[in-house]
Order: C-alpha cells, then structure tokens, then sequence
C-alpha cells in the first residue's frame, strides 16, 4: 500500500490546489496572527486546562490516600482501575471531537465559516448520543475489567462502584469535552479552560466532602467532612463535575465566539456531515482504544505479577501513582500537540501546507526543551513526589524507581505526542491508528511481557518495556510526518 493512499474514505487532493492560494488563516481568533503568537493563544489556556485536570486527579489519589488507613491500599488500586476507565473516556470523546474539530479548524481556516458552523452543530448532536453509548459500555463492562485486573475483593467493589457511578454521567461528559474541541478547531481554547478549572474546583469540593477523607493542607488539618462514601464519594464529584461543565460549554457555544456559534437548527443530524465527522472521528477513536487496550494489559501484567507476590497488595496503586505524576509531564505535549494540530489544520484549510508543517517542528522543539526538563525532576525527586501521595511502603519502594525510568524518556513521548496530535488535527488519523497499533502490540506490549515477567524485573520491568517502547513510536511517527502524505488529505 502506498504510503499516500486513501485511507478509511479519507480522499487525497492534487498538491497544487494546496498551493495557489496566498495561505494566510481567513477566519476566528488566529486570523492575522503571527506563529508564535499563534501558539501562545492555543496552547496556553490548553495547557492551564489540562494542568487542571491533572490536579484534580492528583487531589482524588490524595484524598484516597487520606482515607481511614484499613481503606487506603484498596482505595489507590480501586482507583487506579477508575483512572484507566477514566482514559478510556476520554480516548472515547476524543475520536468524537477530533472529527470536529478538524472540520471547523478548514472551514475556519478557509473562511468558510457557515461549514464550520454546520459542522460544531452536527458535532454536538452526536456527542449527547455517543455519550450515552459510552456509558452504557462503562457500567456493563466495570466488572470485567476489574475481574482482568485481579483486583483484590475490596478494591474490585471500589473500582466498580467509581465507574458505573461515571456512567450515568457520560452524555454530559461528552458535550463538555467534545465542545470545548471544537472550539479549539476555530482557535478559542480560553474559554473551554476556564470551564473546564471551574468543573474541576467543584470537583475537589464535592469529592473531598463526599469522601470523608482526613486532608492536611500545610500543617493544617482540615475539618472531617459530613460524609463518608470514600472512593464513590470521589466518583460522585466527578459526575456533577461534568454536569456544569457541559452546562458552561453549550452556554458559550451558543453566545458565540469569533466566527463560531452554535445554532438550534444545525443540531438534527444531516448524512453527509456526519459521514465527514465520523470517517475522520473513528479511526482516531481505535487509536485511542488500540493504545488504551494495550495499556489494559499491562494491568493484567501487573496483576500477574502482585498474583504471584506473597504481599503484591499495592502494585496497582504504585504504577498509577506514577502515571498521575507522569501526568505533570504530558500536559505540555498534550497542549502544544493540540495546538499544533489546531494550526495545521487551519494553515492547511488556507492551502499554505508549507506553514501547516512549520508550526508541527515548531511546537515539537517547544515540547522536547519542557518535556525534558520534567524529566530529570522525575530522576531526582521520585521519593518526595511519592510522598505527596502516599508514604505506604509499597509505594516508597517502587514509585521513585518508576519515575526515574519515565524521566529517561520524556524527550522521546514529547516528539511522539506532538507529532501524533498534528497529524490527528490535520485528519490523518487513519495513519495514526495503524501505528499506534503497530506499535502498542509489535513492542509495547511484548517489551512490557519480557522484561516485567520472563525476566523477573516485576513492575521496574514492564516499565522499562513501556518507556523503550515510547523511543520507537517517536521514529514511527517522525517518518509518517516527513513523509508528508498527511498534506495531501482533505476531510
């Protein structure tokens, strides 16, 4: 197959029609902006929103790891399961939003903003019904996941009880987090952050007070809250969380931002963009899912692995104390990625591909230096980041370990990330999908398998097999960009 084919009814058009316009962005909030000045208005709300985000999630293992001690292992591994169900949803939104965001990010590039206000309405349509798919899946398949996993009788009754009290949630999850893609695609990022910190402030409120965990804030001993519902405290937080947030997005979608707004009328759903939507939307979501089952796993791997333990009790919770601090190191990616997916898009929409592929480079040499230097504080402070979270001995004795292993290859994950989000913002996500997949299941999973368990390294080796894996999807992703067939893509 050639490289530049037509991929899941992704249609190539001639190289030349991409250059006979002047390629200046038409429309929206980047219209008339220089490149870094670009950047800076994208990824940086992006990068508060997703710094957000994080938080909370670290503030929801510091209240599980506050809670009365007999509770506090179960919890974290119970969580742990709930953060990967937690991935998974967003892997899920996302496939949607990609797929609209895309579209609006050539109609706004292009000035051709009634398809883009045709395709934020379509979009938003399908999020409520995606939603509720998604949480139909969560609650039927929370105790088949936590079976996998090999969760211990406590721990799988807080895993299952976290993910099916999201599941109700999920159609409002998915106008928030769909939304605020969208209007990333037109260049307004803004508004979706701020949101997106007020859905996470009432969040940490409501899960703090529903849990009933003892918090110590700077010496302070904050007052026992009035209820104790423990990790469904935590998910119950959640779940309103994306309540008001969808509550915000529609209001601003609706109010408008520059050159984008959505309207009542464009909310039936129409065949032909919904097709655009989804040819472009699926295969971003099997991306997503390809990696998130291979990362399935390598939970079961660890499962395994605390299976065979006399006292295994706690590796869960160590390995997603680490990804939750790994977390910290992947916003700038995650960011900087978005935005540059978000300008090529629009460069690529104003047929300039020359300016689409200089903001990739551009934002990937941005995300290397920061990436970088993330990395060596996860070499030289793994035992105080552990301590934050948890100072239980299973914890203390494999997290720091863990860390530095992750600080090895933060410059690797930062040009795999960016490029991956660029190319998945221009629509070339069918490519993305195949070596994601590739990847996960030809190194990632089988480097997790030897090194973890036929070479008895336990958890240090199945990460040492997920951080070695990261330095070839770089390559892989690196060719796919130079190659340049992703210019060529029209959605």
């Amino acid at each position: 197959m050639e490289a530049d084919a037509p991929l899941a009814g992704l249609a190539v058009i001639e190289e030349e029609a991409l250059q006979d316009a002047e390629g200046a962005i038409r429309s929206g909030k980047l219209a008339g902006k220089t490149l870094p000045a670009a950047i800076v208005i994208l990824a940086g709300p992006i990068l508060l929103q997703q710094l957000a985000a994080a938080c909370l999630g670290l503030v929801d293992k510091i209240i599980a790891g506050n809670l009365p001690g007999e509770i506090v292992v179960p919890a974290l591994d119970g969580l742990g399961i709930g953060s990967y169900i937690a991935w998974f949803i967003g892997i899920a939104m996302a496939g949607l939003g990609v797929g609209g965001q895309a579209i609006v990010a050539r109609g706004i590039g292009g000035g051709r903003t009634a398809e883009a206000h045709h395709a934020l309405g379509q979009t938003m349509g399908l999020s409520l019904i995606w939603g509720a798919i998604i949480g139909a899946v969560l609650w039927f398949g929370a105790p088949l996941i936590v079976r996998w996993c090999k969760l211990t009788p406590e721990a799988a009754v807080m895993g299952i009880d976290y993910v099916r009290i999201l599941a109700w949630a999920m159609p409002f999850c998915g106008v928030m987090m769909v939304g605020s893609m969208t209007l990333g695609g037109a260049g307004e990022t803004t508004k979706p952050a701020i949101i997106v910190i007020i859905a996470n402030v009432v969040n940490i409120v409501l899960s703090w007070t529903l849990a009933g965990a003892d918090v110590t804030i700077g010496g302070l001993q904050l007052p026992h809250p009035p209820f104790d519902l423990h990790v469904s405290g935590i998910a119950l937080g959640t779940a309103v969380s994306y309540v008001v947030g969808a509550v915000l997005i529609v209001g601003v979608q609706m109010r408008g931002v520059k050159d984008l707004r959505l309207e009542l009328r464009e909310l039936p759903l129409k065949a032909a963009m919904v097709w655009r939507i989804v040819r472009v939307g699926v295969p971003s979501f099997l991306d997503g899912i390809s990696m998130w089952v291979a990362n399935l796993f390598v939970l079961v791997f660890i499962g395994q692995i605390a299976a065979e333990q006399v006292d295994g009790a706690g590796l869960q919770g160590a390995h997603i104390i680490t990804v939750q601090w790994e977390m910290f190191s992947i916003l700038p990616g995650f960011a900087i990625g978005i935005a540059a997916g978000a300008l090529a898009g629009q460069y690529l929409g104003a047929r300039n591909p020359a300016m689409a592929q200089k903001a990739v480079l551009v934002c990937t040499g941005i995300t290397c230096l920061i990436m970088g230097s993330v990395g060596v504080v996860y070499i030289l402070a793994g035992e105080t980041l552990t301590r934050i979270i948890s100072s239980e001995p299973v914890h203390l004795e494999h997290v720091p370990n863990l860390l530095f292993i992750c600080g090895l290859c933060q410059v690797f994950f930062a040009i795999m990330m960016v490029l991956r989000q660029g190319l998945r913002g221009v629509g070339d996500t069918t490519w993305t999908f195949i070596l994601t997949t590739v990847s996960s299941y030809g190194v990632r999973l089988p480097a997790a398998w030897l090194f973890g368990i036929y070479f008895g390294l336990g958890l240090e080796g199945i990460w040492i097999g997920l951080c070695s894996e990261m330095v070839v999807r770089a390559a892989m992703f690196s060719a796919r960009f130079f190659h340049g067939g992703w210019k060529r893509i029209r959605v």
